[in-house]
């Protein structure tokens, strides 16, 4: 979770280093009010594209779902009342105003949304934390699970003639941003690297000095004997 940030009720689950951090900062000074025409614009048009997810959780329509991307400032709160659902980008959440919260990075949670990921190998994994009523986010995960949801393909559709550059460009800049990511990722471990082995090697010589003690405590005791 970003600094700055509290959500009681929480477990702690570190962001991975990643361009989504780095953008999650960068929004960070932003009020979750600029930021929620865009999620209303997404929600009208996965609503539009993909109406039986929202009808699949007719049953649930009261219940409120914490969608919480720990590498970004903000999580969303989705109430999926077929009649009147509504996705809000809130900076802060209480627990007890929410029934189940579901948090990861974002990258894993649009995965999981378009249906690339096992959601149960994530669990058992700790990619993914989900707390409160299961019930509801096994009943979302089953209507979103074969809807077809392909986040770019579904937001370019908006913009008529232009979607198909316009889909072609955000591949190519989440392609780049993929690439980035290993390069990051690189850095991270060259930056570390050194600490990391600086710290195996002193582990090393300490459980070589706890051998020399344990070896001479032992010629001790036989030499009073």
């Amino acid at each position: 979770m970003m600094e700055g940030q509290f959500r009681p009720g929480h477990r702690p689950m570190t962001p991975p280093f990643s361009p989504v951090l780095l953008l999650g900062l960068a929004l960070k000074p932003l009020r979750p009010a600029l930021l929620q025409p865009l999620f209303d614009a997404m929600l009208k048009l996965v609503r539009n594209r993909h109406p039986d997810i929202l009808e699949r959780m007719e049953a649930y329509g009261d219940r409120i779902v914490c969608i919480d991307p720990v590498d970004l400032p903000f999580a969303l709160l989705l109430e999926p009342n077929p009649a009147e659902p509504r996705l809000t980008v809130r900076r802060f959440v209480d627990a007890d105003e929410v029934h189940a919260t579901i948090r990861g990075p974002l990258e894993t949670l649009i995965a999981l949304a378009e249906g690339k990921v096992d959601g149960d190998a994530l669990f058992f994994s700790r990619q993914l934390q989900v707390e409160g009523d299961t019930e509801v986010v096994v009943a979302l995960r089953n209507a979103i699970d074969g809807a077809g949801i392909d986040l770019i393909a579904d937001l370019a559709s908006a913009l008529g003639p232009l979607a198909t550059p316009a889909q072609r460009a955000a591949s190519s800049v989440l392609e780049t941003l993929s690439a980035l990511r290993g390069g990051v990722e690189t850095m991270r471990q060259s930056l570390i690297a050194p600490a990391m082995q600086n710290a195996a090697a002193r582990d090393a010589r300490l459980a070589e000095l706890e051998a020399e003690v344990k070896a001479l405590r032992k010629a001790s005791r036989r030499g009073h004997a």
